[in-house]
């Protein structure tokens, strides 16, 4: 059987009824994207190994848990390895955003898909990283500063409140706006639906 013809979905079904070559196709697709997310949110390649691991070990395990109908599989896998990675840091004591990089040094975007199957998809995933980095970039200052807060430090608004100094309010009304405004940018730029 061939499992690189089937969708992520079938994937997981098929990883729920314990067969092997599912998860191992699964993690051909998806363990670029998992390491590069834990990396940049540990600094450190032996503990990204470690997480990126420890994600597809839960996967296994956790298989027949996933719901097509809440979340995609990489999405599943970004919020998987996101909280593992924020479970490792809090274990040595140290606060996840501390170890964030910004938006500009960010290489790999979560919504850019599975691994690259060839040198082509390599190259688009590049300019497409770099068309997001872009877009981000034109938010204002304290509208990134929340969304990386929030999306890479894994930080709750209340969180990020205390940690500015202001009103959960206003840290709500940020994010909220940021995301309307990337939206309706990248559905212009046509890098999203």
């Amino acid at each position: 059987m061939n499992y690189s013809n089937f969708d992520d979905s079938i994937l997981m079904q098929l990883i729920a009824k314990a067969q092997t070559e599912a998860l191992s196709e699964l993690y051909d697709r998806y363990s670029r994207l998992v390491y590069s997310l834990a990396m940049h949110a540990l600094g450190d390649s032996v503990t990204a190994e470690e997480v990126t691991q420890d994600v597809f070990f839960r996967i296994w395990e956790k298989a027949g848990t996933y719901r097509s109908d809440q979340a995609k599989v990489s999405t599943w896998l970004i919020s998987i390895t996101r909280n593992r990675a924020i479970d490792m840091l809090r274990k040595r004591g140290i606060r996840p955003e501390g170890h964030s990089v910004g938006w500009e040094e960010q290489n790999d975007f979560a919504f850019l898909g599975t691994n690259s199957r060839g040198p082509e998809e390599l190259a688009d995933q590049s300019i497409q990283s770099k068309q997001i980095r872009d877009t981000i970039a034109r938010l204002p200052a304290d509208q990134q500063r929340v969304l990386a807060m929030a999306f890479f430090a894994g930080l709750s608004h209340s969180e990020i409140a205390a940690q500015l100094g202001e009103p959960l309010g206003t840290v709500k009304t940020r994010i909220r706006m940021a995301m309307q405004k990337l939206r309706g940018w990248l559905r212009e730029e046509h890098l999203v639906p």
